[in-house]
């Protein structure tokens, strides 16, 4: 559901578009520029230059110059700058050091140039080559049904898993990438912005990189939903000079008391991200004005590392002694530190004003963490003994990566929602400790304790109450598992568990007796194939599987085994041989059409008209996408299907960032053409006071001064507030947009969203 003020949009838009510039620099220009940043990145590095390490660097540089000397981006400048701004990125936002820059130096060249890996490895060694080679994309041809970028990122995980520094490299990579992504065309725009909010954004909040995760998350919306993104900056830049009056106000009070209890510290106000303003105002349902955290207050103070819990729990009642928290909005992660190594306390008070404001306390070294993550993390963890929290999470990908069979999509999917998202801190009924996935299930819980205890779990106990397997956790939960010898687990499980690990075990135990079953359908199997004198061998299962259109050939023989399949057209095969040679196909011609004949059954010849595709403005068939039914004027792409041709969506659909990042290569660009004959069917939600006549004025403006055809309208009210529903018939977005302001004009409407109509 779209939001009320997105309708307000549409006239400030065209205003604040930014013509990109041209690049005009001269071969003279050029020279100095580079040499320019590669003096900056020299600098940031002196206090960590060791003897030599100056000599490699410029190795490394003068390789990286020649070896890119011909190429250009396409902003049309050279491109050995955007290797240099990786470095700068790696050394003065994530804290990296030389190798590191070096690697960042030599990110494209193996993959772009003529260099080898070899040619690193002679010149910088093992270490530096082998950093290198995980950074170096996949360039070989894929299945058509695959993702490049789910196997690239795979890769990259494989050797992050090794060395974590690949994964910080490419991260810097991906985010020079997003900040010169203006010049690019909208297709690839869309494309890059989904996959960094849907992996790469994840991932660098699970590095503890904060602030790199911030800035790639609103660059994302920038192109992904430019309309929304711009009306938020906006709107943040009109009240930023009351909002820093209000800051001011409430950061006086407690300034006294922190001087007075002699401390050292920072205190500061900062806005929230546009990204996390807006799913904000998605996730309440309310206006930007009706958002009441815009910024968060950080007090960093400096405190000796035993006396740091200590300190900050002092500097956390002083603020509670100015101001009323909230108690549910308390969050400790001193006593429990995230498992990417952030510590802070976060607490929400009421504020002058009515207002409620965020405060973050941290340390000096908890800060660090904080903005280098990673990095920071093992600059602190130098002597220490314990296995930390990073090392763990290493070791669960490195088991999750183990399993070889799993398709690069699932994968994807797995990792994301097992070691991406945020988590839950429960208890076993010994007191211990785990930490799972925001979403996990008891029956994740009891896969985290063991494969054993995961596989004959029959229910838990939560808090000492009996609960189901499916039920989801909250932090602080104890649970305690249930189990039964007779129990094993079913398809059904996989719909009840998100980590990698449960269902990877689920699936496992699933195989192992679909085999057992299969063994039946090998035995029916071999007996047909004797009565047609064919031999049971290899090749001719997977001739059989191929025919019946199933993945594998332990499908087929599970199918045989539960007559699913009865193998009646078997007699229509030949054996010759040790071969089995299927029946010869009939009317190919039309099995061909069939993904495009699909969708042009659904087409009006006129509607044909509605949709460009590509530069040569290619007219195709095509239908909308139920998930989203865009209409004329909303921002679109075309996806190409496997089995129903081609769809188009709107970008900020919410299958649209799955699609683009998954499937990048299937997307093809789109743009409306100018057609008035053809209406399009959309949905209004009013909600508005319960006034006598409302009802009326609402169908007047629509059918009566509007001229739009309702489809349907359902009303509802309730203690003096309704709530209607309304399906219309408009041409475009842009008449849809004018209706809703009309609406919202009207006396006693409070709201008008658009949803997406069945």
């Amino acid at each position: 559901m779209i939001s009320v003020f997105l309708f307000k949009l549409n006239s400030y838009h065209m205003e604040i578009t930014v013509p990109i510039q041209k690049y005009t620099l001269n071969e003279e220009e050029e020279k100095k520029l580079i040499l320019r940043q590669y003096r900056g990145l020299l600098r940031e590095l002196k206090p960590k230059l060791k003897p030599g390490d100056k000599e490699l660097m410029r190795t490394a540089f003068e390789m990286s110059v020649e070896a890119h000397k011909t190429m250009r981006r396409k902003s049309g400048e050279p491109y050995i700058l955007h290797p240099i701004a990786v470095a700068r990125i790696c050394v003065e936002e994530i804290g990296l050091g030389i190798r590191s820059t070096i690697c960042a130096l030599l990110h494209d060249t193996v993959e772009d140039t003529d260099i080898t890996l070899e040619d690193i490895q002679r010149e910088f060694g093992a270490e530096i080559a082998k950093i290198v080679d995980g950074l170096t994309k996949i360039s070989s041809v894929m299945d058509a049904n695959t993702s490049l970028q789910a196997e690239n990122f795979k890769k990259i995980l494989l050797t992050l898993t090794d060395d974590p520094r690949v994964i910080l490299i490419k991260l810097a990579d991906r985010l020079h990438n997003m900040r010169t992504l203006d010049s690019m065309k909208r297709d690839k725009q869309l494309k890059i912005a989904s996959e960094t909010v849907y992996v790469y954004s994840p991932l660098a909040h699970r590095m503890g990189l904060y602030a790199i995760k911030t800035e790639m998350e609103d660059l994302s919306m920038k192109y992904i939903e430019p309309d929304t993104y711009r009306y938020i900056a906006q709107k943040l830049n009109d009240t930023k000079k009351e909002r820093s009056k209000y800051i001011n106000d409430f950061i006086k009070p407690l300034k006294e008391k922190l001087d007075k209890a002699d401390f050292n510290f920072e205190i500061y106000g900062r806005p929230k991200s546009i990204h996390s303003i807006w799913n904000k105002m998605k996730k309440k349902g309310v206006s930007f004005e009706e958002v009441y955290d815009l910024f968060a207050i950080r007090i960093i103070v400096d405190s000796p590392h035993d006396k740091e819990k200590e300190d900050c729990w002092k500097v956390y009642s002083m603020i509670t002694d100015e101001y009323n928290p909230s108690p549910e909005r308390l969050r400790d992660w001193l006593s429990n530190p995230k498992s990417n190594g952030y510590e802070a306390l976060h607490t929400t008070v009421m504020g002058p004003q009515g207002k409620w404001v965020e405060v973050q306390i941290r340390t000096k070294r908890m800060n660090e963490i904080a903005e280098k993550g990673l990095a920071a993390h093992w600059k602190y963890k130098e002597g220490a003994t314990d296995e930390s929290r990073f090392d763990k999470w290493f070791q669960q990908i490195r088991e999750a990566l183990g399993n070889q069979d799993s398709n690069s999509l699932d994968f994807l999917q797995d990792f994301k929602t097992s070691f991406l998202a945020e988590e839950i801190y429960v208890y076993t009924p010994k007191g211990e400790i785990k930490m799972l996935p925001v979403g996990a299930s008891a029956l994740d819980f009891a896969f985290n304790v063991h494969t054993a205890v995961g596989s004959k779990c029959i229910g838990a106990k939560v808090n000492h109450k009996l609960v189901p397997l499916g039920h989801k956790l909250r932090s602080g939960d104890q649970i305690e598992i249930i189990t039964s010898a007779k129990q094993k687990p079913n398809q059904e499980w996989l719909n009840l568990v998100v980590t990698s690990k449960a269902k990877q075990k689920i699936k496992d135990t699933l195989k192992e007796e679909k085999r057992k079953v299969a063994d039946d359908g090998k035995y029916i199997l071999q007996k047909k194939l004797e009565a047609i004198g064919g031999m049971m061998t290899q090749n001719n299962i997977e001739e059989l599987a191929s025919y019946y259109k199933l993945n594998s050939s332990l499908d087929l023989l599970y199918d045989i085994a539960i007559k699913k399949i009865d193998l009646k057209e078997l007699k229509e095969f030949t054996a010759s041989g040790d071969r089995l040679f299927p029946p010869k196909p009939v009317k190919v011609e039309q099995e061909e059409k069939h993904e495009y004949d699909h969708s042009a059954k659904t087409l009006d010849k006129k509607d044909t008209e509605l949709i460009i595709f590509g530069e040569s403005s290619d007219k195709i068939m095509y239908t909308i996408a139920n998930c989203c039914k865009p209409i004329p004027g909303d921002d679109v792409f075309g996806f190409v299907t496997t089995g129903e041709g081609l769809k188009i969506h709107r970008t900020n659909c919410p299958n649209a960032t799955r699609l683009l990042s998954n499937y990048g290569h299937r997307v093809v660009k789109t743009k409306w053409a100018k057609n008035n004959e053809v209406s399009f069917l959309t949905g209004l939600k009013i909600i508005g006071l319960d006034d006598v006549g409302v009802i009326h004025k609402i169908t007047n403006l629509i059918s009566g001064e509007m001229k739009f055809n309702i489809s349907a309208m359902t009303i509802e009210a309730k203690d003096g507030i309704f709530e209607g529903n309304v399906k219309i018939f408009v041409h475009d977005k842009y008449e849809l947009d004018e209706l809703c302001n009309r609406l919202l004009s009207l006396h006693g409407i409070e709201r008008v969203d658009r949803y997406d109509t069945e």
